[in-house]
Parts: structure tokens; C-alpha cells; sequence
């Protein structure tokens, strides 16, 4: 981060009623402006820009839609569509309970799935894999590896205390292991899951193909059956097709036996899934019903799940289900635990031992009395998260405690690069923070390790990362170095990168996993899993940006841990841009010097004004000033509801930069979209076109054909994003639009990652008056509850006399 001599926080102007003067354009020389005060005047125009377009816009502006010309905040939206933020929460809509509305930012409106493909899609016959492809190989590949670790479920030394269902497991796990029972008296019919089906070493990149199970569309038997519940019950019978998919070939049925099994199907509310059940049990139906409270446990962890966390505290389970009338919330998650829909992860505070009883051992002393200590919270959590969180624990502690081969004499690099170095050389596992200019510091690492011979591969979260680390070795590397740095989800699948040798291990000894905050817990887990014993992973990322879409703080929790060296960069982030955002990073919004207008705010009444100005921005003035045209300039902002929020944003855009009637499904070819084939992942691109097999887009060069049935749920146009949706990405200008009623939504990572995607430009849509420097000293996120960090920490070791 940046270095610089802390500032005084930028005071708004007094009344944010009256409008800031005109003072011009991003190519005007004579606008200038601060990141907070905009409407305070500097005699120095070299500062930051303000910009205020009102002498160049109409009195009325034809062109923005009728859902963004209000004048006042719309506070109605606040809390349900204009609260569907990214701060690392998960948007909810509840007024619109769709699959689209429930989501995390990054998701764009993905449906809450296991990845599985749509009904009739087929295995991929070609020898290379689309990223969305790639991307539902991985996530299928993690479901069957979560399978197997449910009935292999050994010891882990990284571990902590467990209850219920996964203290069973382990139970059993170890009887078998110790010879006291055989595997049949647990398991009547064992089908341990294959070993890795690889049996030679794998000399070049082999996709994943999917299963053929995975891959069988449902029966149409089975979507009529359950069309017929559908309409028993009240629900809307387009939604068949997606209750099969979710519930299996008996849906049907299970519906019928528990009509609460419906809040399994993402976008459902309980009401919702009350009224259902009433009109299909009747008299028998009641807010005490067993299969109520198991189902409505189950709902909750999800929806906490799709806010980051991986367990909730009991206690705030039990508040939560008292709000939805459940009579006896202790009772209900007991039978929530009996039911195996929730596991117990931890019961407090752990018992001492009885010490045995010994007539030769003299009378102990009474001991001193010490302060009791507060017992842990108890915590519940869903059976995915908690195995991948062993998972990933028990594969970190093996990547640290397994010895690394010497390569030989490390080149030695200046600066931080070389600490980077040095730790790698003797160490497994290596945490790396820095800014975005860091990302030169495992350039150089990858580059030290090819010319040792080592496979050394970059990993990223997105085409845009890949490309941009590519880049970086091709500047350090005379052979190039576009074929060792792959997209995460393309490694996992083996659709890119060296592929795997004859363990199943991938084939390397390398692996930097760049943007490493964007990581969650389950991908983590497929990832150190997948990774040979001996081999070096780095886990390099900006500690200050928002964190995964997915489950799980991965990479925060290995820092809190302190499980591993850890390489703070000193290599500062450059320019106004940098500037600015490294100051946020430290809770400070300060003034920066913008000789080339690098930086512009532009202070706004209303949303309304905010819409214009921004299409103004994107259409005319970045254009003009900078020669960046409106394709290489992207708009983010807080959340997808609200006056000017993504859908508003993108409806005024769309009309400005490629109007047309939305005849595909509400696109046009040309239009700029976010495609998320799983969720946590959004693929950037165009659409082609549309016909019988679906909607076609255009991903970064690669085409991607959109079933018709899921384009409404994972397709959304992308000229206005959400900042959890543009992390790890970057072009060449921003325009960040912080509209009035999304003030209390802004916190210091959403706003330090919105500020930093931006390489040559940012401007600043300024409707939120004080609400910014306030977010950025104090709002520092919400924090999510997680296991691993506890996990990792060795147990402490009592001393011997």
C-alpha cells in the first residue's frame, strides 16, 4: 500500500440541498474537486476533478427510464430490492422471491445450485472445456469429493472437538480403522466413492468430464408429478422443473410427505412454503410440525451461508426461528440435529477430565479459585461447510508439515520480492498481501521458479486476472508465460494447466493462487486436496478487499491463524488512483493531487441525476477525455434494486449504447452481460444471438450457449455491476455510483474495492454527502462465522512435571 502522511478526513459541504456550480468535464481544465468535499473549491486545479455536466444536460432527459427519474431516495426499497448490497452480505429481495433475487453479488443472479446441469445438457465431447463448463466439472467434482469424505471421515490433527452426526462419523471411522467392528456393521451396503481415475501421469491438460449422472436430464414423469403437487398446493407450476432438479426423481412424493421440503428450492421464503403445506395437510398443518422446524433450521443455515458464514451461533438460530413463530426453538433444533438436516459443531466449553483416583497419591491442594471462563458459543452449521472446513484445515496442516524438495540456488530479488522468495524456498504453505501493484511480487516468484525447472502455474478467479498475470510473466519471461498461468476453475477441472499425474495429484510444484480474498471455503478445500505432497502453495491477495462470493474466509482466516509465513509487500500501489485507495484501506479519505484528472467527482441531488450523469460519463465524457471508449468502461455500484442500482443503471446504458426491443429474453445481440454458471463465479461477456438451443454469448472469445430455462436466473446485463461481481477484475476506467439510498450499505472494503478496479480513471457518482468518509473510518464490514482459523490453530500442549 501506498506510503503517505496521514490527512484530516474531508468534511461535506454543509448543505448537500444545494447544488454544487458547474464547473465542467473530465476534459475541462478548469474543474477541480476532493474525494469527499466536492462542493469545497481549491486554487490548485491540479487536485481531484470535481465535475458538475448540469450547463450541458436537458432540462428533461428522455432517455432515462422511468425508474430512475425519482427525486428522493427511495426509501421504501431500502432494506428489501435497494438493499440487495454487496458488502460481503447476500442481496434479498422479498418481494420478489425468485432465484434471481437471492443471491450474493457475485452470483448476479445465479440460482443457488450444486452446479449440476441443466436438463438436457450433455457431456462435453471437445478436449477443452468452456470456463462455465470448467467451472461445473470442479463444483461437481467437490459434491462427490464431500460424498466420500461423509463415509471416509478420518482423525484430523488440525481438528477441533465435534458433536452429532459428524462425531458419529468419526466414531465409526475409527472403530473400523482399530479392527473393533467391521465396515458392515456401520454400513450395510458400502459404495466407497472410486479413487481417482487417472493411472498414468498426464502430460498435457485433460478436461473433467462430467458424470454421466450428473448429466441426465430429469424425467419429465417426475417434473409432471411434481407439477401436479405444485398446483395441489397453491405454487406457481413453472417452478417443476427446478423442484425436480433440486429434490430427485422421488420429489414428488416428498413433497407430499413434507410440503416444507419446498424451501429447498433457492428463491423460497417460509411464508411462501407455509402456505403451500397448509393447503396440502390442512388441519394437520401447524407451526409446530417437526418437519417445519427441521426444514426451517435448514433454510436458515443456507441463507446464513449465502452471506459468508459457515456456522451460525445457536443461539441466534433459535431467535431467528422463535421470529417464525416456532413454538420451542431448543426442541426444534434438537430434531433438526436428529434429522441430520444441521450438524452440531461445537458444544462450549470443553469438560476437564476426572482426574483417577489413586489411595497411595496424597490429598490434593484445594486449588486456587480462578475466574470462570465464558463458554464458547455453541454452533450449528450444515454438513458441506463443515467437512470442507476439515478438509481445508487438514490439507493446509499437510502442506506445512510436508517437507519441500530443495531446487536448488533461488535467484535473489530486491525487496519484498525476495522476502516472497526466500520463504518459498523452505516453506509449503506462504501467505503474500499487497496491493494491486503487488501482483509483481509472484510474477517474479513464478519467473525465479521456471528458470529453476520447477512447474510453477498462476491461478486466478477470473479470464481477466489470467490474462493480466500472463501478461506479467511474458514481460519477465522470454518463453511467454500464458501457459502456467490458468483460471481456478479451468486447474480444478483439468481443462487448463499441467494436469494430473498418476495419484490424481495435479502435476506441479508450484501454485500461486492470486486474489486469494475471492476464495471460499468449499473451492479451497477441492484445491489443497488436489494438490501433491511436497508441493508449494501461495496464497497472495489484498486482505482490504471485499471477501468470497462463496461460503468461508479462507484467506482471512489463514492470516488470523498464523499458520504459515506470512510476506507483507512494501511495493506501493502508483498514481492518484493508488493513492487514494490506500489511504481508504487505512480508514482515511484523503485529499490526492489528479494533474491528469485521473480521479473526478461528481456531485448529485438524486437518483435520478445520478443515472444521467453516469450514462453521460460512460457515453460522452471518459470517451472524449480519455479516448476510452464506452465498451473498456465499467459502472459499479452498491447493490442490483434501487433507483440506481444495476437493473436501473443497465436499463438507461442499454438504451444509450445499444437500444433495441429485448428479444431475447430481454437481450439484444451486442449487449454487454454478466453470466454466472455456478454461484460465486460471473463470466463477463456479449450476446451473440439466440435460437432454439438457447441464448449465445460470447465470453472472452470462448461461446457459451445459455439454456432458455436458466438465462432469466444466471444471465444479467453487466455495463453496471456490483463490486463483490468486478473483484479481481479491472479496465481501463471506473465509474463507481453511490446513489443516496444505498448510504448505509457502503462500508471500507466495499468502497476500497469499487475504488481500486480502475487503472487509468475513476469518477466518483457523489450522492451520499457524508455516508462516504464516515463508511470508510468506521464501517469496517460485517464480520462472517467461521471454523477454520480454529481449525488450524495447533491445540495447545500441557506442560509435564
Amino acid at each position: 500500500m501506498t506510503a503517505h502522511p496521514r490527512g484530516e478526513t474531508p468534511v461535506p459541504p454543509a448543505d448537500p440541498e444545494t447544488p454544487a456550480p458547474a464547473t465542467g468535464t473530465p476534459d475541462d481544465d478548469t474543474a477541480t474537486a476532493t474525494p469527499a468535499a466536492q462542493a469545497e473549491e481549491h486554487e490548485d486545479t491540479g487536485t481531484v476533478e470535481q465535475m458538475d455536466t448540469a450547463d450541458d444536460r436537458p432540462e428533461t432527459d428522455p432517455e432515462a427510464p422511468a425508474t430512475a427519474t425519482g427525486t428522493e431516495p427511495d426509501t421504501a426499497e431500502t432494506g428489501t430490492d435497494a438493499a440487495e448490497t454487496d458488502t460481503a452480505e447476500t442481496e434479498t429481495d422479498a418481494a420478489e422471491p425468485d432465484t434471481a433475487e437471492t443471491e450474493t453479488d457475485a452470483d448476479a443472479g445465479a440460482e443457488a445450485d450444486d452446479g449440476s446441469p441443466a436438463a438436457g445438457e450433455q457431456p462435453p465431447a471437445a478436449p477443452q472445456l468452456s470456463e462455465a463448463e470448467a467451472e461445473l466439472a470442479a463444483q461437481r467434482e467437490f459434491r462427490a469429493k464431500i460424498e466420500q469424505r461423509k463415509a471416509e471421515k478420518a482423525e484430523i490433527s488440525a481438528g477441533a472437538k465435534l458433536s452429532g452426526k459428524a462425531a458419529d462419523l468419526l466414531a465409526a471411522v475409527k472403530a473400523v480403522e482399530s479392527g473393533a467392528k467391521p465396515a458392515a456393521a456401520f454400513v450395510p451396503e458400502p459404495a466407497p466413492a472410486p479413487p481417482r481415475a487417472v493411472s498414468a501421469p498426464v502430460a498435457a491438460p485433460a478436461p473433467a468430464v462430467p458424470s454421466q449422472a450428473s448429466a441426465v436430464p430429469v424425467a419429465a414423469e417426475t417434473v409432471a408429478d411434481v407439477r401436479g403437487v405444485l398446483a395441489a398446493g397453491g405454487a406457481p407450476e413453472a417452478l417443476a422443473g427446478e423442484v425436480a432438479r433440486v429434490l430427485g426423481e422421488q420429489a414428488g412424493q416428498l413433497l407430499r410427505d413434507d410440503p416444507w421440503q419446498l424451501l429447498s428450492v433457492p428463491g423460497t421464503l417460509p411464508e411462501q412454503a407455509d402456505g403451500f403445506a397448509r393447503a396440502l395437510l390442512g388441519a394437520q398443518c401447524g407451526p409446530a410440525d417437526g418437519r417445519r422446524a427441521a426444514a426451517l433450521v435448514g433454510w436458515l443455515l443456507e441463507r446464513a451461508a449465502l452471506k459468508g458464514h459457515t456456522a451460525v451461533a445457536t443461539e441466534q438460530v433459535c431467535k431467528a426461528l422463535a421470529g417464525f413463530s416456532v413454538p420451542d426453538p431448543e426442541e426444534a433444533v434438537a430434531h433438526a440435529l436428529a434429522e441430520g438436516v444441521a450438524l452440531a459443531l461445537q458444544d462450549g466449553a470443553e469438560e476437564e477430565p476426572e482426574a483417577e483416583y489413586d489411595e497411595d497419591s496424597p490429598e490434593p491442594e484445594e486449588p486456587e479459585e480462578e475466574p470462570e471462563e465464558e463458554p464458547a458459543p455453541a454452533l450449528l452449521g450444515l454438513d458441506r461447510y463443515a467437512m470442507a472446513e476439515e478438509s481445508l484445515a487438514e490439507g493446509l496442516a499437510r502442506l506445512v508439515n510436508s517437507p519441500v524438495e530443495d531446487a536448488g540456488e533461488w535467484e535473489q530479488l530486491p525487496g519484498s520480492a525476495g522476502d516472497l522468495v526466500r520463504a518459498v524456498a523452505t516453506n509449503g504453505l506462504v501467505a503474500h498481501t499487497g496491493g494491486e501493484a503487488s501482483r509483481a511480487e509472484p510474477a517474479a516468484l513464478l519467473s525465479a521458479a521456471h528458470r529453476l525447472g520447477l512447474r510453477a502455474y498462476a491461478a486466478t478467479h477470473s479470464r481477466d486476472g489470467r490474462e493480466r498475470v500472463a501478461a506479467e510473466l511474458h514481460a519477465r519471461e522470454a518463453a511467454g508465460g500464458k501457459d502456467t498461468a490458468v483460471t481456478l476453475a479451468g486447474l480444478l477441472s483439468g481443462a487448463e494447466g499441467p494436469g494430473r499425474d498418476a495419484d490424481g495429484a495435479l502435476d506441479l510444484d508450484l501454485l500461486v493462487v492470486f486474489d486469494a480474498p475471492q476464495l471460499d471455503v468449499e473451492t479451497g478445500a477441492v484445491l489443497v486436496e488436489a494438490l501433491p505432497d511436497g508441493a508449494r502453495l501461495v496464497l497472495s491477495g489484498d486482505p482490504g478487499v471485499l471477501p468470497s462470493a462463496g461460503a468461508g474466509q479462507v484467506f482471512a482466516d489463514v492470516l488470523s491463524a498464523r499458520a504459515c509465513p506470512q510476506v507483507a509487500s512494501r511495493t506501493p500501489d502508483p498514481g492518484p488512483i493508488g493513492e487514494l485507495v490506500s489511504g481508504i484501506g487505512i480508514g482515511e479519505l484523503n485529499q490526492v493531487q489528479a494533474p491528469g484528472k485521473e480521479v473526478v467527482i461528481v456531485p448529485v441531488r438524486d437518483a435520478g441525476e445520478a443515472v444521467h450523469r453516469t450514462v453521460q460519463l460512460v457515453a460522452d465524457s471518459v470517451p472524449r477525455a480519455f479516448g476510452i471508449d464506452a465498451g473498456h468502461t465499467q459502472v459499479i455500484t452498491p447493490g442490483h434494486g434501487g433507483s440506481a442500482g444495476t437493473r436501473a443503471l443497465n436499463a438507461a446504458l442499454k438504451q444509450r449504447l445499444n437500444p433495441g426491443p429485448g428479444r431475447f429474453g430481454g437481450f439484444d445481440a451486442g449487449d454487454r452481460i454478466a453470466y454466472v454458471p455456478v454461484p460465486g463465479r460471473t463470466a463477463l461477456g456479449t450476446v451473440k444471438g439466440a435460437d432454439v438451443d438457447g441464448l449465445h454469448l460470447d465470453c472472452a472469445g470462448e461461446p457459451v450457449v445459455v439454456p432458455k430455462e436458466r438465462v432469466e436466473a444466471s444471465v444479467r446485463h453487466a455495463w453496471a455491476l456490483t463490486a463483490h461481481q468486478a473483484a479481481g477484475m479491472r479496465w481501463p476506467a471506473v465509474v463507481v455510483v453511490l446513489p443516496g439510498d444505498a448510504a448505509q450499505a457502503l462500508t471500507r472494503p466495499w468502497v476500497y474495492t469499487a475504488f481500486g478496479r480502475g487503472e487509468r480513471h475513476l469518477s466518483v457518482v457523489h450522492g451520499v454527502d457524508a455516508a462516504l468518509p464516515r463508511a470508510v473510518a468506521e464501517a469496517v464490514g460485517q464480520p462472517r462465522t467461521t471454523r477454520l482459523a480454529q481449525l488450524l490453530r495447533p491445540a495447545p500442549v500441557e506442560a509435564t512435571a
